[in-house]
């Protein structure tokens, strides 16, 4: 728990030196549903692998150009599959590069980590490592609608349950307000 914590505190600090210098630092919040997906090798037999559910989360964008961004996040996120002893949920902590695209259009990429925090999803490793991509536009002027993609570079499960492996694809849609 010590390297999540120190890992998010130096990943922050970065975001922060980087916002230095620049005019522009904006905050806000954001919030939508998820739709994820677990894919088993070996394939598990008549489940359902897929889990709908909601996440929220706080933002700080710095800016590093004129059109390009530095977005970190903390986010709560309801991932996993529909039977209770494969959901589970996240504190995440994605980081992403994003290009403005005229005045209404951003698209970012980036990577992501997240710690377990339902208990009782015992077949779930701790902390999890993914990329996340997505697109946001801006219909008003501080408020905007995106989606993103997110999907696991390794196995999410515990080693107890080896030889069998998960990775996970989530899609997110939702809007949000910066302050």
């Amino acid at each position: 728990m010590k390297k999540i914590v120190l890992t998010s505190f130096l990943l922050l600090s970065l975001a922060f030196c980087f916002s230095q210098g620049y005019e522009t630092t904006r905050y806000g919040v954001r919030a939508g549903v998820n739709i994820s997906n677990l894919d088993f090798d070996p394939a598990p037999v008549s489940r359902n692998m897929h889990r709908n559910g909601f996440y929220f989360g706080g933002f700080a964008e710095f800016s590093l150009s004129e059109t390009l961004w530095l977005n970190t996040e903390l986010q709560w996120s309801a991932e996993g599959a529909k039977e209770e002893d494969w959901r589970a949920n996240y504190l995440n902590l994605p980081i992403q590069l994003r290009f403005q695209i005229g005045n209404n259009f951003m698209i970012g990429a980036g990577p992501q980590i997240g710690v377990k925090t339902w208990k009782s999803a015992d077949a779930y490793d701790t902390i999890r490592f993914s990329g996340v991509g997505g697109i946001e536009y801006k219909f008003l002027e501080d408020y905007f609608i995106d989606v993103r993609a997110g999907y696991d570079f390794k196995n999410l499960l515990d080693e107890s349950l080896a030889p069998l492996e998960a990775t996970q694809f989530t899609i997110q849609v939702g809007v949000g307000i910066k302050i």
